[in-house]
């Protein structure tokens, strides 16, 4: 089930992370490159699950390539595309100065794609850099209702129902 707000933000129901998963791929394969996700949601809401759709989109061989790097703090991926996909995770982060050593701006160009989890621990960070918004929440125990905004065209097109 979905639903598209008059200012473009979708909100999708999705039940059990196969769904989740099956969520992510169309977003990953309209990637372009120079996007970045700031994905937030409670634990278990299925960040980590949406993110393993949409870099399989993209072109990653396997999902059970695609893990959250809680301890590493980034995983990168290679896809069939020649996008370079990048997954942080900011869960056990401690200060804007953790993060900014990852070498965030780096990672951000045309070529790429960053994947953030729990982007609202570094918000400060990245306030000002232009990002799609995705924000997982548990509305049952196998439901996830999941908000997406600031899209751009190429990946709303993917996502409206035909």
């Amino acid at each position: 089930m979905s639903d598209w707000a008059d200012n473009g933000e979708i909100v999708i129901v999705t039940e059990g992370p196969q769904e989740t998963i099956a969520l992510g791929r169309p977003i990953g394969t309209a990637l372009q490159g120079g996007e970045v996700f700031c994905v937030v949601g409670p634990l278990g809401s299925g960040k980590t699950h949406l993110i393993k759709g949409i870099a399989v989109g993209a072109g990653v061989p396997d999902d059970d390539l695609v893990n959250s790097p809680t301890f590493v703090l980034i995983n990168e991926y290679v896809t069939k595309s020649g996008l370079e996909l990048y997954h942080l995770d900011a869960y056990r982060l401690e200060s804007i100065r953790q993060f900014e050593m990852l070498g965030f701006d780096d990672l951000c160009h045309l070529r790429s794609v960053v994947l953030i989890e729990w982007a609202d621990k570094i918000a400060s960070a990245i306030k000002g850099v232009p990002s799609i918004m995705v924000t997982l929440n548990h509305i049952h125990p196998t439901k996830r209702q999941i908000k997406i905004s600031h899209l751009p065209s190429h990946l709303r097109d993917v996502l409206r129902p035909s």
